[in-house]
């Protein structure tokens, strides 16, 4: 059975999820526990997802954290307001990171130097990592204009993002220690009194780490699993074959064989119930927008062209490279799926329906 919350939470429900602590979250600088031994620690980030969450572990004399937050200085005053507070003289015994992200990794080195804490991480989200930060070019690399083009990105589009430079990466995360401690799929993390056994996806990212406790019917889910929204799924110009969104697939297939009574504690969101109601869902949410984009695809179309079939809301520069990205996932997986054809004209990418 799930770990029952504290009685003093009113749970609510939505859309077939429960959400046991109710609209209660963590405060800035503070804690919160959402089982025995595994406190939550919510922080702000920039941008429309307004918050990361993170969790320390109570690990023998310390604890092991599951994912840092942004290089910001309120994450790291709120940080330091945690360890000033409700965790004064504890110490991180193991730094762990879900994946690459900025937002699970970017004080990753911080909380590595100041607790001499080892870094945990799949090898796949940790070289991910150190090739972005040693990146160090200034000015956009032509592969990516070319990237752009092909989706159908105009002059004006093109001007902005290149205005904004490159190698922005390692400038929201702080350094990485040079070595770290490599997990994988089925391996067993014993923190304090649980065992963890990892549970890798991917499609968000190339090797994401979700945590289970089987014992205690508890997921550490990061990104791999989010409440309300559905994670960004996205082709980028590192791998321009690849087929993300049916990685994606796989990993939902895969989550699909966990329990489905287990307490989720997603990356962002709120801790709930309702496992597998939410994997059927977000399946069900990207092959609609699969077929969608096939009739779409009646007349030839570029990327920029399929925003209105993919999503819910206007597509502005803050968020252009990331609907770029979803787009051409979604088109390459009919590709695979031998549902349309990609030509290229002038440079640019055409898909059109089988």
């Amino acid at each position: 059975m799930a770990t029952q919350p504290d009685t003093a939470f009113a749970p609510t429900s939505h859309k077939g999820l429960t959400y046991p602590f109710g609209g209660a979250e963590p405060a800035s600088g503070g804690t919160m526990q959402v089982a025995p031994g595994i406190d939550w620690v919510r922080l702000h980030i920039p941008g429309p997802l307004k918050h990361v969450n993170c969790w320390l572990l109570a690990d023998g004399d310390g604890d092991a954290l599951v994912d840092t937050g942004m290089n910001t200085a309120p994450a790291r005053d709120a940080w330091k307001a945690v360890f000033a507070g409700p965790k004064a003289g504890v110490r991180v015994t193991r730094m762990i990171g879900t994946h690459f992200h900025p937002d699970h990794i970017g004080l990753a080195g911080w909380m590595c130097d100041h607790h001499a804490a080892p870094l945990i991480m799949t090898r796949g989200e940790w070289l991910t990592a150190r090739m972005l930060a040693a990146d160090a070019r200034d000015s956009v690399p032509p592969e990516m204009l070319a990237f752009w083009h092909a989706a159908g990105w105009d002059a004006a589009q093109i001007a902005h993002a290149t205005a904004k430079g490159w190698a922005g990466f390692r400038k929201i995360i702080t350094p990485l220690p040079l070595g770290y401690t490599r997990i994988e799929d089925g391996d067993t993390l014993t923190i304090g009194a649980r065992d963890w056994r990892i549970v890798t996806g991917s499609g968000h990212s190339p090797e994401h780490a979700c945590l289970l406790d089987e014992a205690g019917c508890i997921l550490i889910a990061g990104d791999q699993v989010l409440p309300r929204i559905s994670p960004n799924v996205s082709l980028g110009v590192t791998e321009p074959g690849a087929d993300p969104l049916g990685e994606w697939f796989a990993s939902i297939a895969k989550l699909k064989t966990l329990p489905a009574d287990l307490l989720v504690l997603p990356g962002h969101g709120d801790p709930f119930t309702g496992l597998h109601t939410r994997l059927d869902a977000m399946d069900r949410e990207h092959r609609e927008r699969l077929d969608e984009l096939a009739v779409f695809l009646a007349e030839p179309r570029r990327a920029v062209d399929c925003f209105g079939r993919l999503f819910r809301r206007a597509i502005g520069p803050d968020v252009l490279g990331m609907a770029t990205g979803e787009a051409l996932a979604h088109l390459r997986r009919l590709e695979v799926e031998r549902r349309a054809v990609r030509e290229t004209h002038d440079g640019v990418w055409w898909w059109r329906a089988t």
